[in-house]
Formats: structure tokens, C-alpha cells, sequence
């Protein structure tokens, strides 16, 4: 006769006719697809956020159609004080293009980038210089305007920042 032991340890004698479950290779397929879709099931209801294009360092982006401002940020020592914008922007279309950028309002700088070529903003050797006067003081955001040479204008708030965090501080010294 077949005994069968609970949880709670109690010994059970089945019924007639009952006969116990044996546990078969499709069931166990079963449970194994069932716990998969369980533990995958995130991805179906939630965004993955590495397939999302966001600003992962301390500037904002832009973008127009083919073209891309990444990681811009202007820096200066305080409001009223010379300022530099820094970042990168990349020309993946078939034309080259051409901006006016400003980002006090009066100082406007044209910056024209090849056909599947990109320039480096900033007041190092080789970079394109945007210069201008802060309106802002550090710890704050400008707007900053690219206008399309015979077209639209494009605005994007980048953050004013000094030189406390290290890796702006030579730059900002050379500014200023």
C-alpha cells in the first residue's frame, strides 16, 4: 500500500483508484518555459532603457534630422565672464551643413561640418571656438541657439558649469 507524506507530516493512505503522480519529462518542460516567461516577462511590459539615447554625461544633445550636438555644456568662472561652449556634433548626412551658434544672444560663431564628418567644440587646439559671455552664473542652464544657415532655429538648454569639477578646471583657466 502506498503512503504519502504531507507537509505537516501526517501519514495519508490514498484512495482506491488514486494513483500517485509521477512527475514526466513534459511536465517539467512546462514548468521550466513557465518560469522563463515569468522571469522574463519585464522586458515585454517595460522599455530597456540601454536601447534609449540619453545624455550620459554631464551636457545636453541635440538633434536634427542627420545631425547630432552631444554633451554640450558652457563653461565660464562666473556670470558676466568670458564663456567657452564645449561638445561635439556630428554630421551623418549626405551635405554639409552649416550653424550660427550663440549662447548669450550678441556673440554668434559659424560653424560649418562636412558630409559625414564631426567637429570638436572647444578652445583647444583643433576644436571650433564658440565664445560668448555668460548670462548665467554657474549651476544653472542657457539656451543655447543653432541656426540653420538659410532655415530653422534650434534651441537647446545646456548647463552653465566652472571649473570645480576637475576635468573642466584647464579649461576653464584658459578661458578665463
Amino acid at each position: 500500500m502506498l503512503r504519502v507524506t504531507s507537509i505537516l507530516g501526517f501519514n495519508h493512505v490514498p484512495a482506491k483508484g488514486f494513483h500517485a503522480v509521477k512527475r514526466t519529462v513534459p511536465a517539467s518542460i512546462a514548468a521550466a518555459a513557465l518560469a522563463a516567461a515569468a522571469l522574463t516577462g519585464c522586458s515585454y511590459v517595460n522599455p530597456i532603457t540601454t536601447q534609449q539615447n540619453y545624455s550620459a554625461s554631464d551636457g545636453s544633445q541635440l538633434f536634427v534630422e542627420d545631425v547630432s550636438a552631444l554633451n554640450l555644456i558652457v563653461l565660464t568662472e562666473a556670470v558676466d565672464s568670458p564663456a567657452t561652449l564645449i561638445g561635439t556634433i556630428v554630421n551623418d548626412s549626405d551635405e554639409d551643413v552649416e550653424f550660427t551658434i550663440t549662447f548669450d544672444g550678441t556673440t554668434a560663431t559659424p560653424v560649418a561640418i562636412d558630409a559625414g564628418e564631426s567637429i570638436k567644440l572647444g578652445p583647444e587646439d583643433g576644436d571650433v571656438e564658440v565664445s560668448g559671455t555668460s548670462t548665467v552664473q554657474p549651476g544653472l542652464v542657457v539656451d543655447v541657439l543653432f541656426q540653420e544657415t538659410g532655415s530653422k532655429t534650434y534651441a537647446v538648454s545646456a548647463p552653465v558649469l566652472d571649473g570645480t569639477l576637475p576635468e573642466y578646471t584647464d579649461i576653464v583657466a584658459e578661458i578665463g
